[in-house]
């Protein structure tokens, strides 16, 4: 009779359902390839990078001022009875009678009015300052661009990151649910047994605990799996509130050589070395700013004693050369300052090297233990499994108790959490050397 009940309970035990779904609120299915692709196109980082790009692009076509004239249009009404502004505006109205030349009129004039439309023009000839901060606005652009460059890069991998964490959810989730339906099958069969007498209270209570303790897990995962998909949504730029279905982790298959050097044109590298070379540039503007400049100009001038009268026109056309030959050391120590920008960028990019190599070598060492923590845990999934088997026949035999068995499936049950973990760890720190060591192209 005893046998026959042990064969009962064992049949129970080992009946395992790999539930791939528990979770009630609304999914959607999501490849990596999609999650990546939504993130470039929506994420609100990707939208920074891209304004400061085209800020830079506005900044570069401010500078066409250096190749263009600049016009502007006025019109100004004064009224005055000084005696020279007065005498003035009879002239610039072409007004001017032998009779305004009395010394009374000279001396003590009524007051007078002038109405005066105005064009300007100016056309910039030689400016070698602007020139140069033209060239430094340009590759400021190119430094945004390497900035935008780099930013997607990094979305790509903390996407990458974010759906392996998702997938390490979704499967610590099915572990417990297993086990869950496993201990509950347990403590149903345990339960009928106590209330006949063949099973000891101490036992049945320990289950409990078991069952208490998985359900506790199950929750947390649950938890686990939404907080994982909020973040996804959040990374795509989508509401959140979805949780997502995704691919099975697995370990990741890609054979392409790492590299265990720091590449140079890597673009967050790049772009230091472009604002490197704006700085030098703007050092030389600096320097040619104490040189001589030359600008033509011209303007039309029409004036009338009444408002919108065009009585008399005249006009200017010229050019000046003019060299600012001091003001005040101001120009001497702005090439200082630029110089010491300059080097504090170089030390920049010399700090930047050097601690990414240090981050290149910590992450391969840290891939070469999680893999070898990945090949330890495959090992002791199996060994735990073939425990739990071994266990099941011998409780056949009246050989091991219930809570032994309860044990092996716990220990069962943890290594397989602990293999996923392993194998998210692998993944995640492949992705980081990826990032660590993705190149850039030259930008022309």
């Amino acid at each position: 009779m005893k046998n026959q009940i042990k064969r009962k309970l064992l049949w129970l035990t080992s009946f395992i359902l790999i539930a791939k779904g528990g979770i009630t609120q609304d999914t959607v299915s999501l490849k990596l390839q999609d999650a990546l692709y939504t993130t470039l196109k929506n994420n609100k980082e990707v939208a920074i990078a891209m304004l400061d790009q085209e800020g830079a692009v506005a900044r570069f076509n401010q500078t066409n001022a250096v190749f263009l004239p600049h016009i502007t249009l006025s019109y100004a009404a004064a009224i005055s009875n000084n005696p020279l502004n007065a005498f003035g505006f009879k002239l610039q109205q072409q007004s001017v009678s032998p009779a305004d030349f009395s010394p009374q009129v000279l001396n003590n004039p009524s007051f007078s009015q002038n109405y005066m439309a105005k064009a300007e023009w100016t056309q910039p000839l030689l400016n070698l300052d602007m020139l140069y901060q033209r060239r430094a606005a340009k590759l400021d652009v190119d430094f945004y661009r390497y900035k935008k460059e780099r930013t997607k890069e990094y979305l790509t991998f903390e996407v990458q990151r974010a759906y392996a964490q998702l997938q390490l959810s979704h499967q610590a989730f099915n572990v417990l649910e297993e086990s869950q339906r496993t201990i509950n099958s347990i403590f149903e069969a345990s339960r009928n047994y106590f209330e006949k007498g063949y099973l000891q209270k101490s036992d049945l209570l320990s289950i409990q605990v078991q069952v208490a303790s998985v359900e506790s897990k199950l929750a947390e995962a649950k938890s686990n799996v939404r907080n994982s998909s909020d973040y996804l949504s959040l990374l795509m730029g989508i509401k959140i509130g979805t949780i997502y279905l995704v691919e099975r982790l697995e370990k990741s298959n890609d054979t392409e050589k790492l590299e265990t050097q720091l590449p140079e044109n890597r673009a967050d590298l790049e772009s230091i070395k472009t604002a490197i070379s704006a700085q030098d540039i703007m050092v030389n503007a600096g320097k040619m700013s104490i040189l001589p400049k030359l600008n033509a100009f011209a303007n039309y001038i029409i004036n009338d004693k009444t408002a919108f009268g065009f009585g008399s026109n005249s006009y200017l056309v010229g050019a000046q050369f003019s060299w600012n030959l001091f003001n005040g050391t101001a120009s001497s120590h702005l090439i200082t300052e630029r110089k010491i920008a300059f080097s504090k960028m170089e030390q920049q990019l010399i700090y930047q090297k050097d601690q990414g190599q240090l981050e290149l070598d910590k992450t391969l060492r840290q891939l070469n233990d999680s893999q070898f923590s990945l090949h330890q845990h495959e090992t002791a999934v199996m060994q735990a499994a073939e425990a739990l088997k071994i266990r099941q026949d011998r409780l056949l035999q009246g050989l091991v108790s219930t809570n032994d068995l309860l044990q092996s499936q716990s220990i069962l049950s943890e290594q397989r959490l602990m293999l996923s973990e392993a194998i998210f760890k692998y993944n995640t720190t492949l992705a980081y050397m990826r990032f660590l060591t993705s190149t850039s192209e030259k930008l022309e």
